[in-house]
């Protein structure tokens, strides 16, 4: 053996010996990823349920009054205002100005971000779990990684906790590995899968977790897409365009709508009147359009059939608007289940006015280009179109969709304030 392979060997051995050793954090990043994602899902749950259910029957009438709805997500907003004004650190940064994976915060931020998170949980707000839940995952890990000195820096430590809780949230690890491919593809030198090696090992043990604790179903009950035809390759692209168009006017909007709320400066203004005007949508829209969109997306999809083209379009034009305006007044949240109840909305619309498309396919696309827009990545964008209809033989056809999608908004603004700090209190 030459002198060259013999330290080629030995470089090997030793990176060999690191990735070794970094499964062992990231595997307990993982876990402790899946267990603070479903204590914060099973607390909001239980003051949903008692927002939602106990108290309106013991005031005796219904969650859905209009009335109602108005009145919890006015006083939601007024209670996560106060919690942004008053509490440390303004429970983090402008969730209109945060990406999905951003650099950690103190450890007294995360109180009265957590508090906040499950106060527009349980309240009704259009946003989900994903920008906080890990932006808590990555401080918690970054922290516990510093006291416990396993030696992992701290951009592993932040990829690690952002991939363990991407896959508790979708239950599998697969759109984990697109989204960090993305993150890291380019940085760094040796494989590409040196660098995946960690975060994957947390999104497998964060995935796993969550689907030993129970985690909810994701997809959609729709038939299987089992009789492809040409036609498809013009319709399928169509719903996604027609999808994606009604995200963008949402994106133009979103800057307009952010100053608008901010001249007013003060949290608890700015989120109090949010939440009235979620409130006003929601009385417009119905329960459906409130909450994150998980389980309102699979409502709508099984009685489809009970709404008209133009009131299904509706709910995706109200949802949009609620996700806009939730974004934008501060209530801490993400945008990408949103876009995918958007999506399902358009796509149920498409096939109402076609009945001949079909439907996982066209619900598939429409998520796939409501998520390219939001999310601004193709391969997340394609794996919420997979795992919204849970058929991969949409795939072949999701991956032509998605490059005239791809040349529709890669120049177009991000649904992202830039140059934005923690809110004002």
């Amino acid at each position: 053996m030459s002198i060259d392979s013999t330290a080629r060997g030995e470089a090997d051995a030793l990176t060999t010996g690191r990735l070794a050793k970094l499964a062992i954090p990231a595997a307990v990043i993982g876990v402790l990823s899946g267990v603070s994602l479903a204590l914060v899902s099973w607390v909001a749950n239980q003051l949903q349920h008692w927002l939602w259910d106990v108290l309106p029957q013991g005031l005796e009438h219904g969650g859905d009054t209009w009335w109602w709805i108005i009145a919890v997500l006015t006083a939601t907003g007024l209670a996560v205002g106060a919690v942004v004004q008053w509490a440390a650190g303004h429970a983090g940064n402008d969730p209109a100005a945060t990406e999905l994976v951003a650099p950690p915060l103190p450890m007294r931020t995360l109180p009265g971000l957590i508090a906040a998170l499950i106060l527009g949980l349980a309240g009704g707000v259009s946003l989900g779990p994903e920008n906080p839940i890990i932006a808590v995952n990555v401080a918690l890990s970054v922290w516990l990684v510093s006291v416990v000195k396993v030696g992992v820096p701290k951009p592993a430590t932040t990829l690690m906790a952002a991939s363990g809780t991407i896959g508790a949230m979708f239950g599998t690890p697969v759109g984990a590995a697109l989204l960090m491919t993305e993150l890291v593809a380019g940085k760094g030198k040796g494989p590409l899968f040196d660098r995946l090696f960690g975060p994957l090992v947390a999104a497998g043990t964060g995935s796993l977790t969550m689907t030993l604790i129970g985690m909810p179903q994701l997809s959609v009950s729709v038939p299987k897409y089992t009789s492809p035809a040409w036609v498809d390759l013009i319709s399928a692209p169509a719903v996604a365009i027609v999808a994606a168009l009604l995200c963008l006017l949402g994106v133009w909007a979103f800057r307009y709508v952010h100053s608008a709320f901010h001249r007013m400066r003060y949290p608890i203004l700015m989120l109090g009147l949010g939440g009235l005007l979620l409130g006003i949508l929601g009385a417009i829209g119905g329960p459906l359009t409130l909450f994150k969109g998980l389980d309102e997306m699979q409502e709508l999809t099984k009685h489809a059939a009970d709404y008209s083209v133009l009131a299904l379009f509706g709910f995706a034009v109200i949802k949009l608007a609620a996700l806009v305006l939730a974004a934008c007044a501060g209530f801490r949240g993400g945008r990408i289940f949103p876009s995918v109840f958007i999506g399902v909305a358009v796509g149920l619309a498409a096939h109402a006015l076609i009945p001949s498309l079909p439907l996982g396919l066209t619900l598939a696309a429409a998520v796939t280009g409501a998520a390219m827009v939001v999310a601004r990545d193709g391969w997340l964008a394609l794996f919420m179109g997979v795992a919204m209809v849970g058929d991969v033989q949409v795939l072949p056809v999701l991956c032509l969709v998605v490059l005239p999608l791809w040349l529709l908004v890669r120049s177009r603004p991000l649904m992202l304030i830039e140059n934005e700090g923690p809110a004002t209190s």
